[in-house]
C-alpha cells in the first residue's frame, strides 16, 4: 500500500528461505506473525520469530535472512512498515505526545514482542492486499496513525526510538566503510550514511585512505574472502557471493591479482 506514491506497507507471505541486503533512508518496523526473520548489522545479528516486531533505523544498511519454522510448513508471515519522520512527526502531533531524546540509550535495532492488538491489528490489514492498489492514501494514513498508537500504548521506548538522532560517530567514515563493505551500496549511499554530499565524501575519504572508495572496498572484501578461504569449509563460490562480489570468474582474477594465487589454490596451499 502507498502514500505519497511511495510503497509504506507491504505484505509478505513466503515458503522458502530467501537471503539479501538492503539500506534504509526510511525507519522500517518488521512484525512477523510466523517464521523467522535474522538481520544482520555490521558483527551484530538480530533474530526475530513468531509475534515480534524489529525496528531497524533509517540510514543504515544491513543484510538479512528469512525463513519459516520448521513445525509451520516453513511458512513466513510478515509485514513490513516504512516509517518517515514526517508521518512519526505527524502521530506525536496528532497524539499530543512531545519527542523524548533517550541520552546514550540510541540503538540501530531494536526487538520487542507483539502483544494482542498489534497482532488482530496485522490480521485487519490483510484483506486490503486482495486490491492494494484500490486503498486510498488517506486511509492508509489513518492505518500507520492506528499502527503507531498500538506500540505507543504497548512500549513507548520503542516509538521514542524513532525519533533518535544517531549518534554523530556515524559520520566517521572508517566506521561507515567497515559496517558496510560486504553491502550492495553504491557511493551516494555511502555519502549519506556518513552525513555527507558525494564530492565531500571522496575528498575526505581520500585524505583518510589514499585511495578512492571502490578500490578500498573491493581490497576489504578481498581479505574477508582470504579469511573465509582459510578458516572456514565454505565453498569458493559462497565465499565469493558473501563477500559482495558478483561474477565468480571476476573474483578469481582480482584475488589473483591480490594475493598472487587463484581462490582454489590460495586454500590449497593453506591446507
Amino acid at each position: 500500500m502507498k502514500l505519497d506514491g511511495m510503497s509504506v506497507i507491504e505484505f509478505c507471505f513466503y515458503t522458502q528461505g530467501i537471503k539479501g541486503a538492503f539500506f534504509l533512508q526510511d525507519h522500517l518496523l518488521l512484525i512477523v506473525k510466523s517464521g523467522v526473520y535474522t538481520v544482520r548489522f555490521g558483527d551484530q545479528t538480530y533474530t526475530m520469530r513468531s509475534n515480534e516486531m524489529m525496528l531497524i533505523h533509517k540510514s543504515i544498511g544491513v543484510e538479512y535472512e528469512k525463513t519459516g519454522e520448521p513445525d509451520s510448513d516453513y511458512i513466513l508471515d510478515y509485514m513490513m512498515f516504512f516509517l518517515n519522520e514526517k508521518i512519526v512527526d505527524e502521530f506525536l502531533t496528532f497524539a499530543g505526545l512531545k519527542p523524548i531524546y533517550l541520552v546514550n540509550d540510541v540503538v540501530p535495532i531494536t526487538v520487542f514482542p507483539i502483544n494482542d492488538r498489534i497482532g488482530s491489528y496485522i490480521e485487519s490489514l490483510k484483506p486490503y492486499f486482495n486490491n492494494p492498489d484500490e486503498v486510498k492514501e488517506g486511509l492508509v494514513r489513518v492505518k500507520l496513525m492506528e499502527l503507531l498508537f498500538h506500540i505507543a500504548d504497548s512500549n513507548d521506548r520503542f516509538l521514542y526510538q524513532m525519533v533518535q538522532p544517531l549518534s554523530k560517530d556515524r559520520g566517521s567514515i572508517a566506521k561507515v566503510m567497515e559496517e558496510n563493505f560486504l553491502n550492495p551500496v553504491s557511493l551516494n549511499d555511502l555519502a549519506y550514511l556518513s552525513g555527507r554530499s558525494v564530492a565531500t565524501f571522496k575528498r575526505d575519504f581520500q585524505a583518510v585512505y589514499n585511495t578512492t572508495p571502490l578500490k578500498w572496498v573491493r581490497n576489504r572484501r578481498l581479505d574477508k574472502a582470504k579469511e573465509l578461504l582459510a578458516n572456514t569449509a565454505f565453498t569458493v563460490t559462497d565465499i565469493c557471493f558473501s563477500t559482495g562480489f558478483e561474477n565468480i570468474a571476476h573474483f578469481s582474477k582480482v584475488f589473483k591479482e591480490r594475493f598472487g594465487l587463484p581462490p582454489s589454490a590460495f586454500r590449497n596451499k593453506m591446507s
